[in-house]
């Protein structure tokens, strides 16, 4: 997009050309088994969403979930990667298992290592962030199925995003 100031100003989409950064989602693609990679996180992340709602949090699991969501919402676009990356990992580590979490930090950085090839799309990270929104109200209540539910959907979306730009 290309935004223009007076008598023919507006905003215009234009096309995108190829990238440095495709080329480099297109190398380390290469490097990796991309639908292992998602599937994995995915079954990672549903799983540590479904622990957290059904064992419950307390008050300073549920306080660590709200802060990590809160910080997602305040960072500014350059830093959002990173406060994703803690608010997943943090549900990780509150799920109760160790193994879960260290898995999941390890799968988490091999995603971030293709997302870093992306550019942050704003109308994804808003539904990405309703999607938070969402994950810790259902965590919160208690309800493991509406948790696992909208971590599915969070994770496919990413999915879906990552197929997108290697088609």
């Amino acid at each position: 997009m290309e935004s223009r100031r007076g008598r023919y100003g507006g905003t215009f989409v234009l096309a995108r050309p190829a990238t440095a950064g495709e080329d480099e989602l297109r190398r380390r693609v290469a490097d990796v088994d991309v639908e292992d990679t998602l599937r994995f996180r995915e079954v990672l992340e549903v799983g540590a969403a479904g622990l957290c709602a059904a064992h419950g949090l307390g008050d300073d699991g549920a306080g660590r979930l709200r802060a990590a969501l809160a910080a997602t919402h305040d960072a500014p676009l350059v830093d959002y990667r990173r406060a994703d990356t803690r608010f997943h990992l943090t549900l990780a580590e509150l799920s109760g298992s160790p193994s879960l979490a260290a898995q999941y930090a390890g799968v988490r950085a091999s995603v971030n290592d293709l997302l870093d090839c992306i550019p942050l799309l704003v109308r994804n990270l808003e539904h990405s962030q309703h999607q938070h929104t969402a994950l810790v109200e259902a965590v919160l209540d208690g309800d493991a199925d509406g948790a696992r539910e909208v971590m599915r959907e969070h994770c496919l979306g990413t999915a879906a995003l990552l197929r997108g730009f290697l088609a």
